[in-house]
């Protein structure tokens, strides 16, 4: 894992993840991926957005989980949701005419216009080097939440300067081209890793780091980077985790590991 060995007694991955919570806002709708992006979704539920509404693939739509699900169809998330509809429903419906607030997503690849691949690692698609998981809602919610907060550990594998597949459109090649291709969200809002925030700028749609977590340096996410990494001036610096925030965090990590087999 890349950063700084951990101070203040909490790890890289737990400050990503609370980075992350801290970017949901109360009451909003957010389609959810399974993973990272669960568990920070999860941990702003049970902090500083109680009302927040989880929606997830599998049709769960305000689903209120008191463990971490393991996939978008753990039971939990059927038990505790406001309603539970068919899969065809939550993409036509709710995420393509754009009644999603925020997409939350991860992935194994990512460049520097936000573009996100999580299907095959390599050039040829017939025989990657690494076939990965695969699409799965994830280009829909790219495409059509109003806005997309990614949640991603950052190093060259995985920060490239071109994605070997372009799973979920970001940005594209730059400016102009969600609207030429017909997209009708607004793109990725927030990149969080594990060390810092990426923004996209405003004129050339290119990532950009403007935040730092406690105790990492730009030159690290500089080597961390697989391209030639664009710096915000004042570059400034996240709040560590309170004592709260860690608290619920491992409390809900807890449960998932408690309910493996």
């Amino acid at each position: 894992m890349s950063g700084p060995p951990p101070p203040a007694g909490w790890t890289a991955d737990e400050m990503m993840t609370v980075a992350a919570a801290r970017q949901l806002r109360d009451g909003v709708a957010c389609f959810v991926g399974i993973g990272l992006p669960s568990t920070a979704a999860n941990l702003a539920r049970a902090t500083h957005a109680p009302d927040l509404v989880l929606v997830y693939e599998s049709g769960c739509l305000g689903a209120k989980p008191d463990r971490l699900p393991l996939s978008i169809g753990d039971g939990v998330l059927a038990d505790t949701a406001d309603a539970v509809v068919s899969v065809p429903e939550v993409f036509n419906y709710w995420l393509q005419p754009g009644r999603i607030d925020v997409g939350f997503l991860g992935a194994a690849q990512l460049d520097r216009y936000g573009n996100l691949n999580t299907t095959v690692v390599g050039d040829d698609y017939a025989a990657p080097a690494v076939r990965l998981p695969g699409a799965g809602g994830a280009p829909e919610i790219a495409a059509s939440c109003r806005e997309v907060v990614v949640i991603v550990r950052q190093n060259p594998r995985t920060f490239t300067s071109r994605v070997d597949f372009v799973t979920s459109v970001g940005y594209g090649t730059g400016p102009g081209d969600r609207e030429r291709l017909g997209l009708r969200g607004g793109g990725p809002r927030l990149v969080i890793t594990d060390l810092g925030v990426l923004e996209p700028d405003p004129v050339s749609c290119e990532l950009t780091l403007t935040r730092l977590h406690p105790g990492v340096t730009r030159e690290q996410a500089r080597a961390a980077t697989g391209w030639e990494l664009a710096v915000a001036e004042p570059l400034t610096t996240n709040d560590p985790p309170t004592a709260h925030e860690l608290a619920v965090l491992r409390a809900l990590q807890a449960t998932a590991e408690g309910s493996r087999p």
